[in-house]
């Protein structure tokens, strides 16, 4: 069968092996006839209750077979589903729910108070905790157009505030083929995911090992190193996803380059960027496995990955468009960029979104007019530079940039050099508002046990690589960097002015 929509994919490989697992969670595994049988019940349920095409219905649900069955069962009844963060709090999950108007919440009895709490009288039913209440026998409502909406996915903007992206089955579908070909991803593959599939990069495990017919092994999270390590090798993991913070507790782990992981044969990177001694890192502790480095926003799901056989000539690179899309750094004047000139990326194909939910304005800021009359072109707001060769090179968020001394400061150029230094195993760069300087550059560094130097130390080895103007005005050795719930080094935090700490 052709498979244009999310609940199409799903169908498809139900149909092929009914009786392989595609979901294993807290040790119970679910067959894909019970991930496609049990879609089609909280389909029927859903539409009993009323939902209908086009509404939002919020899952706030952890990693396990429930939250697969619930964003399955909600794209195939023709709403949209609205995954958050079941650790989420309810002032925040109430500003969500503001935003996106969903007539129900799916949750589990653990986070049933929160949820009452932010929905307050807004959503009838307010809350349904589990989706087993929501189960139903009966007739499955009209399956939904690839052109329906599928997903709204909140994202925090440059302010802070919430931007709920707005993705269609079309947007998905195209995105989860692309990865699941330049991957090579099959149906012999068994991937272990620590993600939240709150997050895109974690969700987008679920959609391609399904399209691929793999099995998906979700655990709640790093937890406890020793048990991740044990399921790497009894459920012979063949794919391990991760963010830069898994990386850099799984390779400082004593022994484990030394264990033989046959099965394994690739990892991948997303959400942030992997360093340089990072990336040869990762290589270290799994020789046998290939590294795929990929940048992505959650307005196209991903944006561009490198191929392993280029990891040795540009570890630095996130490399080119995924399969059937193009992208490109374009110039100030809207013009492509000569190589090595810095400008913003560009994104164009069919896994562009339909732009912010309630916002045109930000949408219009985002997508931009393109090659045809009907098209529209993500315009990023990342700063990137190409090589010769047109391999892509991250180089910041637009919102990142520190401006000191009336000079821009890439936070990223800085990190390189401090990544130099022996024993710095993580650096973070900042601007700091600054009376004289405008902003000052300020450095967060992570040392290695045993590790001998010091802020001065590291100041003076910028002052001797980088312009004046570049040099950290003052270097912060931290025990670890804030992080954001889904892993990502949180900037914002950093940035705060050390006296308002």
């Amino acid at each position: 069968m052709t498979a244009r929509t999310i609940g199409d994919q799903l169908r498809a490989s139900a149909a092929a092996a009914p009786e392989k697992v595609a979901v294993l969670a807290e040790g119970r595994p679910l067959a894909y006839s019970e991930l496609d049988e049990a879609a089609d019940r909280l389909a029927s349920g859903l539409a009993e209750r009323g939902v209908a095409r086009g509404d939002r219905v919020v899952l706030a649900l952890p990693n396990g077979a429930d939250m697969c069955v619930a964003v399955y069962g909600v794209a195939r009844a023709g709403a949209a589903f609205v995954p958050v963060n079941p650790t989420m709090k309810a002032a925040k999950l109430g500003d969500v729910l503001d935003r996106a108007a969903p007539v129900a919440v799916i949750c589990d009895e653990e986070r049933a108070p929160v949820a009452a709490e932010a929905a307050g009288s807004q959503i009838e039913p307010p809350i349904v905790a589990g989706v087993s209440e929501l189960s139903s026998a009966g007739t499955l409502p009209s399956p939904p157009l690839d052109s329906d909406l599928a997903a709204v996915m909140f994202t925090s903007g440059s302010t802070g505030e919430p931007k709920g992206v707005m993705l269609a089955h079309l947007n998905v579908a195209f995105a989860t083929d692309s990865i699941v070909e330049y991957l090579e991803l099959g149906a012999d593959d068994r991937v272990l995911s620590l993600l939240p599939l709150s997050f895109g990069y974690g969700l987008s495990q679920l959609f391609t090992c399904v399209r691929a017919g793999a099995t998906l092994v979700l655990e709640a999270g790093l937890g406890f190193v020793g048990r991740l390590v044990r399921i790497l090798e009894e459920e012979r993991i063949t794919g391990l996803p991760a963010v830069p913070t898994v990386f850099q507790v799984l390779t400082a782990l004593k022994g484990l380059a030394d264990r033989e992981l046959p099965d394994l044969r690739f990892v991948t990177n997303a959400g942030a960027g992997l360093s340089t001694p990072a990336v040869d890192a990762v290589r270290r502790t799994f020789p046998g496995a290939r590294l795929y480095s990929m940048y992505g926003q959650t307005e196209c799901t991903r944006v561009c990955y490198l191929p392993p056989d280029q990891l040795d000539a540009r570890p630095a690179s996130v490399g080119v468009a995924i399969p059937g899309t193009e992208a490109w750094v374009e110039g100030p004047d809207g013009t492509p960029a000569a190589p090595g000139e810095t400008g913003q990326l560009m994104v164009r194909g069919s896994h562009v979104m339909q732009g912010y939910w309630g916002d045109p304005e930000g949408t219009a800021a985002k997508l931009r007019p393109g090659r045809w009359p009907w098209e529209r072109v993500l315009a990023t707001g990342d700063l990137f530079r190409t090589d010769d060769e047109g391999y892509l090179y991250f180089v910041s968020r637009t919102d990142d940039i520190i401006k000191s001394r009336g000079e821009k400061v890439a936070p990223r150029e800085v990190e390189e050099v401090l990544y130099g230094v022996a024993g710095v195993v993580e650096a973070a760069v900042v601007g700091v508002p600054d009376r004289l300087l405008g902003q000052a550059v300020h450095a967060h560094v992570v040392l290695e046990d045993g590790a001998k130097t010091d802020p001065e130390s590291l100041k003076r080895y910028c002052a001797e690589r980088l312009e004046d103007y570049m040099v950290p005005q003052r270097v912060v050795i931290q025990e670890a960097l804030p992080r954001t719930p889904n892993g990502k080094l949180d900037r914002r935090a950093l940035a705060v002015p050390a006296a308002l700490r």
